[in-house]
């Protein structure tokens, strides 16, 4: 069986808070994704190649198989009347049921249709894939998604993705589940019907939780159905594991208490790899033909050094002295990486041997940002002094040049120098595409006062933007924002959605796209922003 969830009982159950899991509604929903046999979970296709993808699917047998064999079938209609490649792919218990296996021989720049066959002859859902093309490519369409928390909303952007006609690819740049536990979830945050989705109800910590929850988040009939339509690109950023992770720990992983924190991240690590439909290749480039790059890059938990603090400055008896002092030294440390030294190599190198657009995927955000001097103005009445006294320290901070997000780019300066010089030295077209803020932003990218190419960086699918801390009016909060910081170009800081990225030989447009509502399921669209950078500018044009 497939899993579906029908919504009239997630709603009844959200309805009930927090007894939802206590009532014998609640534990039947627990017990439907724990039980579901068959073809739980739809299937899925990533890492495309001109001639090869990746194909994903999971099976649990009804009984008495502990490792079944699935047959695979790829063919170039739905109906399946002339199959072009397959091949055959084993699944257990030891990996959660999920199977994934790579299919060669495929036509270039095509649309496939794939499906997997149990042993006991039943079918799974067809998929729809495409491949990568070959050559000179006039228009490659893809779709950018970041920040899912399932709580607060329903994944309204992948059911408006999954329902278009024009788009080749997906690329999600990380937080495609959270890792904290119902409690963390304010009441008046809860969508409708989302409470009884959302499984162990406590923070997840062990292989176990981990499947678990991944397991809710694919019920979800918007998801699955993005994943049955195009092939997907896939990163991690942190909440795949914990909140803030880097190398050797995490903000919210407490080792006297969840641990020893390389279990946790082996286990996060392993289940997204189960569940998604990537390789086990750490960083990857996509060739799409002679028209562009699309690199998948890893920032949190292979390479990446740990964030670096300015709180103790805030603190001295001189904050201002203290906070120059912190900007001219610790900040600068070369020693802090995003992606490690020899991923950093691999992409210089890349960015040099590759031509047309350079498009790389990141987890946060490479624009620099600083607190505005009036955001403190612009928080809600109700604001805690603990958050009053937090944005006046990052408009202090500001003040010395300094960022508000230290663990985004801003908290690497030197490694995002490097990686901006890297792009300068090889020419490169270089867009930036990234997640992790939930807001929308672009940036116009400089180095040494010189261009080095644009950001694209997306708002999140639900996850709570600005919005939920400022109450001034979001325009003017976007105003602010770009009057303090000039590299950025354009900002929207108050509503959930995914972008578009339209690539042609000439130009690339980025569509920020609004959907109407979280709350409820919806596929109406609020509006949308777009802007352009041509070939060979390296800055949005008008």
């Amino acid at each position: 069986m497939v899993l579906k969830i029908d919504r009239r009982r997630l709603v009844l159950a959200g309805g009930l808070g927090a007894a939802a899991f206590l009532s014998p509604l609640g534990r039947a929903l627990a017990a439907e994704v724990l039980g579901a046999t068959g073809f739980t979970h739809g299937v899925a296709s990533g890492e495309p190649g001109a001639d090869s993808m990746l194909l994903w699917t999971r099976y649990v047998p009804a009984a008495g198989e502990s490792t079944p064999t699935l047959q695979v079938e790829v063919a170039q209609d739905p109906n399946f009347a002339k199959v072009v490649a397959g091949g055959v792919v084993r699944t257990g218990a030891y990996r959660d049921w999920t199977a994934k296996i790579t299919v060669d021989g495929l036509k270039p720049g095509a649309i496939h249709w794939y499906r997997f066959i149990a042993p006991n002859g039943d079918k799974s859902p067809v998929g729809r894939t495409k491949t990568l093309p070959l050559g000179p490519v006039d228009r490659f369409n893809l779709a950018v998604f970041s920040c899912a928390n399932l709580p607060v909303g329903w994944f309204n952007a992948y059911g408006h993705a999954a329902a278009r006609d024009d788009l080749d690819l997906w690329l999600h740049t990380g937080d495609y589940i959270y890792e904290y536990g119902v409690a963390s979830t304010r009441d008046s945050d809860w969508a409708d019907g989302r409470k009884a989705m959302l499984q162990p109800v406590t923070e997840i910590l062990s292989l176990a939780d981990y499947r678990l929850r991944y397991a809710c988040y694919r019920a979800d009939p918007d998801l699955q159905r993005l994943h049955q339509m195009a092939p997907m690109v896939g990163f991690w950023d942190d909440h795949e594991s914990a909140n803030d992770s880097w190398e050797g720990g995490a903000q919210n992983h407490q080792a006297a208490t969840e641990g020893d924190w390389g279990v946790r991240k082996a286990a996060a690590m392993q289940v997204y790899r189960e569940w998604m439909p990537v390789s086990e290749e750490p960083w990857k480039a996509y060739q799409i033909g002679a028209l562009a790059t699309l690199y998948r890059t890893e920032s949190r938990l292979l390479g990446r050094t740990q964030q670096i603090s300015m709180g103790a400055a805030f603190k001295a008896e001189n904050p201002d002295a203290a906070l120059k002092a912190f900007r001219d030294g610790p900040w600068r440390d070369p020693s802090a990486t995003m992606l490690g030294s020899t991923q950093e190599s691999w992409l210089n190198h890349a960015l040099k041997s590759n031509k047309g657009w350079q498009m790389v995927g990141m987890g946060t955000i490479l624009g620099r940002t600083v607190m505005p001097k009036d955001a403190v103005d612009w928080l809600r009445p109700d604001a805690t002094e603990k958050s009053l006294n937090s944005f006046r320290d990052n408009v202090r901070a500001a003040r010395a040049g300094l960022p508000m997000w230290m663990d985004r780019w801003d908290g690497y300066p030197a490694a995002r120098s490097r990686l901006l010089k890297a792009a300068q030295g090889a020419d490169a077209d270089l867009v930036m595409l990234s997640g992790d803020s939930h807001n929308a932003w672009a940036y116009g990218l400089v180095e040494d006062g010189r261009p080095a190419g644009v950001e694209f960086a997306g708002h999140s699918v639900t996850s709570n933007g600005m919005e939920r801390t400022f109450a001034s009016d979001p325009k003017a909060v976007a105003a602010g924002f770009m009057a303090a910081n000039p590299e950025m170009k354009w900002a929207d800081t108050s509503q959930r959605g995914y972008m578009m990225l339209r690539i042609t030989p000439q130009r690339v447009t980025g569509e920020w796209l609004f959907m109407q509502t979280i709350k409820a399921r919806s596929l109406a669209v609020a509006g949308s922003h777009r802007m352009t950078v041509e070939r060979g500018r390296k800055v949005f044009a008008g």
